[in-house]
């Protein structure tokens, strides 16, 4: 069985950052990137017009009116932009069906069982997604992501979440983990160049494989089969 994380280590470069929703989620993301990038070009992306003009007119960020991933998807990106995703769906999984190589051949399928039992604290959704977590409280949404201890409980961190995912094993499913870096406190994204990543690790054997996307405490896992 393959296992990949696919990730890039710091210092952070970037040739802009998208933001995927303008919400509340996106919206916190804007605020604070803005604020530690001030010569960054942002796009935030969202349907809701209404949101993007309170947005431009708070921040004078660029924005575009659109579903996001099938936006994303339709453009030639370079490797160096990074996106943030704020929106209520695995964008990065949603990107490879729609976006990739993958996008005429591959079908979203249940993330097996067997996989709740080998996560942290799972919580399985009706389409067969999953999420996992290490923490069992609601983490204060400006946590720094520390490497050894946890910021709301002060204990030993138990390990890194995308580590412990790249190592779930379900016979006849390969496991890809695409690790989300944080940009700023409770905000995190990937490059594009991860993203390329992901789909070069997924298009290596057709069958099954397990996507997931996981910083150090959170993460959301799918399925799919493609041939």
């Amino acid at each position: 069985m393959s296992r990949k994380i696919s990730g890039m280590p710091h210092p952070f470069h970037a040739e802009g950052i998208w933001i995927l929703g303008a919400g509340r989620f996106g919206r916190i993301a804007a605020e604070r990137l803005t604020r530690r990038f001030t010569d960054m070009d942002f796009l935030v992306i969202d349907e809701r017009p209404d949101r993007l003009d309170a947005l431009a007119e708070d921040l004078g960020v660029k924005t575009f009116t659109a579903a996001a991933i099938p936006f994303m998807s339709r453009q030639d990106l370079p490797d160096g932009l990074w996106i943030v995703p704020a929106i209520p769906v695995h964008a990065a999984f949603q990107w490879l069906l729609s976006g990739s190589g993958l996008a005429s051949r591959a079908a979203h399928a249940p993330v097996p069982e067997s996989v709740d039992s080998q996560v942290p604290n799972p919580m399985r959704v009706a389409d067969g997604t999953v999420y996992a977590s290490h923490a069992t409280f609601l983490c204060p949404d400006a946590c720094s992501e520390p490497e050894e201890r946890c910021t709301h409980t002060g204990e030993p961190r138990p390990g890194n979440l995308f580590d412990d995912l790249s190592r779930i094993s379900v016979p006849g499913f390969q496991v890809a983990v695409l690790r989300s870096w944080q940009l700023a406190p409770g905000v995190g994204g990937y490059s594009m160049a991860q993203l390329r990543q992901l789909e070069r690790d997924v298009l290596r054997q057709p069958g099954g494989h397990i996507v997931a996307t996981s910083c150090r405490c959170h993460g959301v896992l799918n399925a799919l089969h493609w041939s």
